[in-house]
C-alpha cells in the first residue's frame, strides 16, 4: 500500500506547478533548491508515477502532475474560503445568531434592529422566535439560544440580566374616540371606558389593575389578549382603548389609533438575557449593543 501524502509535499509540488521552476520553488518556499527536488522526487516514489519531465535545467509538467494540481488547487480554494470565514468570524462578519424576544416586541422593533444588524453582516445568519419571557428565560439558560430580549421581572438563577431603561406605558386610542383628541391621558380618564387588557394571568396586567385600583377607576374590560401587540391591534379595529409600552404602540399610530403618554408614571421593565455558563458569543454582544442603540440610550 502506497504511503500517504503530507501537506509539505503538497505545499513544494504546488509551489513548483506556480512558479515553474525548482529555482522558483525554493526561493517561494525559503528552502534549498536540492531541499525542493528531493521532496518531488520522494513524492513522485510514493505516487508511483513521475510528475515531471527533466529536459536539462527545465521540468515540464506531466499530464498526471496537471490533474493533480487541479485538485490540490480545490483544496487550497477551500482552505482560503475557511480562512476568510475564520476572520469574518472574528470580526462580526459571519456565524449564527440565535435570538429570542417577547411578542410586544417581535412585531416591529426587534426585526427592525435585526435588519439594521445583517446590513452590515451579510455573512450572518439569525435565527429568531418570538415567545414568552418565562420560555425565552428557560432556553437561554440552557443556551438553546444565545440571547433573549424579555420582560422583568424573571426568577431563573442560570442566566445574565442585563435591564434596559423602562420603556414608558401609554395608551392606545381608536381615533373615534373622544380621548383621541387629547393631548395627554390620566388613567382617572379611563374610568368606565371599553378596554381591551392583557391577560389576568400576567404580571403587567397586575401592575394596570392595582394603579386604576389605587386611583379608583373602574374601567368596563371588553376583551382580554396575551398579548400587547394583539391588543393594539384591537384598538385599531375600534374595540377599545389599551395600554401598552411605547416600543409596542407606535407601529399602530396611523389613521385608526392615535398613542398618548399616560400621565401617571408607568412604565415596562425591559433586560437582554444571556447564558450564565461559558463565553457569550461575540455576535450576541455585538446585537446587544445595537439593540441598546436601537432604543436611544447606547
Amino acid at each position: 500500500m502506497k504511503q500517504s501524502l503530507n501537506l509539505r509535499q503538497i505545499e513544494i509540488f504546488r509551489a513548483v506547478m506556480i512558479c515553474g521552476s525548482i529555482t522558483g520553488a525554493a526561493n517561494w518556499m525559503n528552502v534549498t533548491q536540492p531541499g525542493v527536488s528531493r521532496t518531488i522526487a520522494i513524492l513522485e516514489t510514493r505516487l508511483g508515477y513521475s510528475l515531471f519531465l527533466r529536459q536539462g535545467r527545465r521540468i515540464i509538467p506531466t499530464p498526471e502532475a496537471e490533474a493533480l494540481y487541479r485538485e490540490v488547487e480545490k483544496s487550497y480554494r477551500s482552505i482560503e474560503f475557511i480562512s476568510q470565514v475564520a476572520l469574518d468570524i472574528g470580526m462580526q462578519r459571519a456565524g449564527a445568531l440565535r435570538i429570542a424576544a417577547l411578542p410586544a416586541l417581535s412585531q416591529w422593533l426587534v426585526p427592525r434592529v435585526i435588519a439594521q444588524f445583517l446590513s452590515s453582516r451579510p455573512k450572518v445568519t439569525v435565527f429568531f422566535e418570538s415567545i414568552p419571557s418565562r420560555q425565552i428565560a428557560e432556553l437561554v439558560s440552557t443556551r438553546q439560544f444565545d440571547l433573549g430580549i424579555v420582560e422583568l421581572p424573571l426568577f431563573r438563577t442560570t442566566i445574565e440580566i442585563e435591564p434596559l431603561e423602562p420603556v414608558p406605558y401609554v395608551a392606545v386610542i381608536p381615533m373615534a374616540h373622544r380621548l383621541a383628541a387629547e393631548p395627554i391621558i390620566s388613567l382617572r380618564d379611563l374610568h368606565r371606558e371599553r378596554m381591551v387588557l392583557l391577560s389576568q394571568h400576567s404580571f403587567v396586567r397586575h401592575q394596570i389593575d392595582n394603579m386604576l385600583s389605587s386611583l379608583g377607576v373602574a374601567p368596563d374590560v371588553v376583551l382580554e389578549t396575551p398579548s400587547s401587540s394583539i391588543a393594539c391591534a384591537l384598538a385599531a379595529a375600534g374595540v377599545g382603548i389599551t395600554l401598552a409600552g411605547r416600543w409596542t404602540a407606535d407601529p399602530f399610530e396611523g389613521e385608526q389609533v392615535v398613542v398618548r403618554p399616560i400621565k401617571e408614571a408607568f412604565s415596562s421593565n425591559l433586560a437582554i438575557i444571556f447564558p450564565e455558563t461559558g463565553e457569550r458569543p461575540s455576535l450576541a454582544n455585538a446585537f446587544a449593543r445595537e439593540f441598546r442603540d436601537s432604543l436611544g440610550y447606547g
